[in-house]
């Protein structure tokens, strides 16, 4: 090459390298800038979905204890394994924490007329939140003329609240999960067979340990 245009081509191939080195530039800026708007976009969305899980949680309560037909089974078992031993013919009634009706037993002999009131027993004991009783709970002389406007009520409303014995709410891990309602013994033997329901419920549910086995 003549050495009068060498000048001229070292900085034409300079230029070419600065235009390269231009357009790398360029596209590293395009990358890091889609980096960073991913980035935000992410952080985002983690943001949104945190405050999306505490908005949740202080409108729904997680983690609740349903009961289902093998436990309300295995309760209408235990209580009538209770009763055959007390030598009295029952209804046994189990209903979910909403009263609603899950399972139900008549030994055979039992009174049917008690299957209504073993019925109203267990709907009180779950939707009250505690056993049936007279009112007020716990009292020596209870309230007669209250606790008798109770029942008429309780009659006029479709028999969902009752003064009388038998109805025991089902607790399990602090939850009340349901209730069991008993009817054809007096309102102690009523009360008595339905915790015995319950006991073999959280028997067959709660795992035994090394100690208690030996």
């Amino acid at each position: 090459m003549d050495a009068r245009f060498a000048p001229h081509h070292a900085m034409s191939r300079s230029f070419n390298t600065m235009k390269c080195s231009i357009g790398d530039c360029s596209m590293f800026r395009s990358v890091v800038k889609g980096v960073v708007i991913a980035s935000l976009v992410f952080q985002g969305v983690q943001r949104s979905s945190a405050q999306e899980a505490v908005e949740s949680d202080s409108m729904i309560e997680r983690g609740g204890i349903r009961l289902k037909l093998g436990g309300a089974q295995t309760i209408l078992e235990g209580a009538k394994a209770k009763a055959e031993a007390m030598g009295l013919k029952v209804n046994v009634t189990v209903v979910d924490d909403g009263g609603h009706p899950i399972a139900f037993a008549r030994m055979d002999g039992a009174r049917s007329a008690s299957s209504y009131t073993s019925m109203t027993k267990a709907i009180a004991a779950a939707t009250l939140r505690q056993p049936t009783g007279p009112v007020p709970p716990g009292a020596e002389i209870p309230d007669v003329l209250l606790n008798v406007s109770l029942q008429l009520t309780a009659s006029a409303s479709g028999g969902t609240v009752t003064t009388l014995y038998g109805g025991v709410p089902i607790v399990v891990e602090g939850q009340i999960i349901g209730g069991v309602g008993v009817g054809g013994a007096t309102g102690e033997q009523d009360a008595e067979i339905a915790r015995a329901g319950i006991a073999r419920l959280l028997e067959t549910i709660t795992p035994r340990s090394a100690d208690d086995e030996n």
